[in-house]
């Protein structure tokens, strides 16, 4: 009788089961309320006024579902005006919640409100949200932790806990004056004074003995942490002394795992690593530096954060683990190739295999006269030597009701004149053209973008941007890319899926994606600098010809221009 009643049991509890599974909750909606606001901030011995989400330095996490809708309503109290941006959410058909500032909205002014709202659509893993205007993403920014679907269990071993490690970037000087001045001279403005972990550089700093973020573990439990690069302008190596981590996801996709002893993490980028607290109780340093592998002056200096044993007393010295040194091209190389999609049945690498349209985009640094700077120039970017010009009111709308004189559709699809691309250091010539261009992309094209650094001036490691897609990252290569022998060792296989790519110094990266989002999308370096001088631009996504493959309309409080 008794076994007879638990085998119902049994079986009663998997037919529940497989009720959660193949029947999940509804979608929920979350709401979130965003006040911009100023508040006084110390780090360094420095005191300064900043602009925060709802006080907090970082912001606030937007924990969502897979399939949920969000609603963030936005209230600017800062002098500031302000555009969120949530980085790698694809916002199918809804750029109006994308973000980025006279990209596809107005900014918010201050004592006026927007609500971003928007669908959690076949995304899960950790992404970001960040200020899209201006600097003023140095100190507004959060985590977006997206759970997978009721009933669906992460392809990877359940960890005990999970931790969100924002890295970030300090001036002691107000961000906003010092990104005028630059612009003033022509010049790149100072570097940053710190790198910062949860928004605290760590006590290597000065006055940093409580500006430092610890994480108390327990032994035998695994833990997962959410790492994500939230840096102006630094690539970063990320260590913990004595602990191997292993990589299980990037920019929100499920990946091959693998053990590592550092990552290397690119502004915009997002890592999750599993982390066993198997080692000797005791007090262990995370650290992070930032990786250069150019001639280029950067802010050098590591960001540490404690990991420490639960009973293990504060007094105890913690130990630094061993960082790749600052330009370790190798490590970098070996890290980023050993990055896979996971391309099992349930979460699959749908890379395109046939290509409808072949792009080629150059990446420079150039100078163009400037008769108000220091030495009567300025440096700037450019992509196929066009410096992009911000317009001033959003792309979007000017798309959606056919605004003439905005933007021009003819963004070319190679660079204007083939060179050497990766020789010695060009300095004559270095003028670009000024315009805002984007490139026409048809409705459900698949599109090839190889994007080649150049010696303009100087090699240098990009992080690129794709806003409303992910994309495959189907080769990479140093040296100039080779459209007739690069494509046979392209990975159209398992290659990492990503939102953000860094295109390696002197070298060039080939990505592939499926055009199905309609829209204007921008694309841009993700160092803050670079986009500030221009190496940006849009692909307006045409719709289809069925009504759900259509911009959706703009809401009723879209911010007015």
């Amino acid at each position: 009788m008794a076994a007879a009643l638990s085998k119902k049991l049994c079986w009663a509890s998997y037919i529940l089961y497989l009720y959660f599974i193949y029947h999940p909750a509804e979608a929920a909606v979350k709401r979130y309320q965003f006040d911009i606001q100023v508040k006084n901030v110390s780090r360094l011995c420095h005191a300064k006024p900043i602009v925060t989400v709802n006080g907090r330095f970082p912001g606030p996490t937007v924990y969502v579902r897979e399939g949920d809708r969000v609603l963030v309503n936005v209230t600017n109290h800062a002098k500031y005006n302000m555009s969120i941006h949530w980085h790698g959410l694809k916002q199918f058909r809804n750029g109006w919640a994308d973000g980025p500032a006279y990209i596809t909205q107005c900014p918010i002014k201050t004592g006026h409100s927007y609500t971003y709202d928007f669908n959690v659509t076949g995304q899960r893993g950790t992404l970001w949200w960040h200020a899209h205007i201006l600097w003023l993403r140095a100190t507004v920014y959060g985590a977006i932790v997206i759970m997978p679907k009721p009933g669906t269990p992460f392809p990877f071993p359940q960890p005990d806990r999970e931790e969100i490690i924002i890295f970030g970037e300090w001036w002691n000087n107000d961000v906003e004056d010092i990104e005028t001045q630059g612009n003033k001279l022509g010049l790149p403005p100072n570097a940053s004074d710190a790198h910062t972990i949860n928004g605290k550089p760590g006590p290597l700093f000065p006055c940093s003995e409580k500006h430092t973020f610890t994480l108390e573990v327990e032994q035998a439990k695994t833990y997962l942490l959410r790492i994500i690069n939230a840096a102006l302008n630094d690539e970063l190596f990320f260590a913990i002394a004595g602990h191997n981590m292993t990589v299980v996801e990037i920019d929100a996709v499920y990946t091959k795992p693998f053990t590592t002893q550092a990552i290397l993490i690119a502004p915009g980028q997002t890592t999750n690593v599993l982390v066993q607290a198997t080692q000797t109780p005791n007090r262990y340093f995370m650290a992070a530096r930032p990786f250069m592998d150019a001639p280029l002056s950067i802010d050098n200096k590591t960001a540490t954060a404690i990991l420490q044993y639960k009973g293990i007393p504060n007094t105890v010295l913690p130990l630094l683990p061993q960082l790749p040194e600052p330009n370790d091209t190798a490590f970098a190389r070996s890290y980023n190739a050993k990055l896979r999609s996971l391309n099992s049945p349930q979460f699959q690498a749908n890379v395109p295999l046939i290509v409808d349209r072949h792009l080629f985009y150059t990446i420079g640094l150039g100078i163009n006269p400037c008769p108000t700077c220091l030495n009567g120039t300025k440096l700037t970017a450019s992509l196929n030597n066009i410096t992009f010009v911000m317009p001033q009111i959003g792309l979007l709308q000017a798309h959606y009701f056919n605004i003439k004189g905005v933007f021009r559709l003819d963004f070319p699809d190679n660079p204007p004149t083939p060179f050497n691309y990766t020789g010695a250091p060009l300095t004559a010539n270095l003028g670009t053209t000024l315009g805002t261009r984007v490139s026409k992309i048809a409705y459900n094209s698949t599109v090839q973008l190889v994007l080649q650094d150049t010696n303009l001036l100087t090699v240098e490691s990009h992080p690129f941007h794709l806003h409303g897609y992910n994309f495959f990252v189907v080769g990479t290569g140093i040296g100039n890319f080779d459209p007739k022998r690069d494509p046979a060792k392209f990975n159209l296989v398992d290659p990492p899926e990503r939102n953000t790519v860094g295109v390696p110094t002197g070298g060039w990266t080939a990505i592939r994606f499926r055009a199905d989002n309609p829209g204007v999308w921008f694309m841009h370096c993700h160092l803050e600098l670079h986009t500030g001088w221009g190496l940006k631009t849009a692909f307006v996504v045409e719709n289809g010809k069925l009504p759900d493959q259509s911009i959706l309309p703009p809401p009723k409080d879209l911010p007015p221009c």
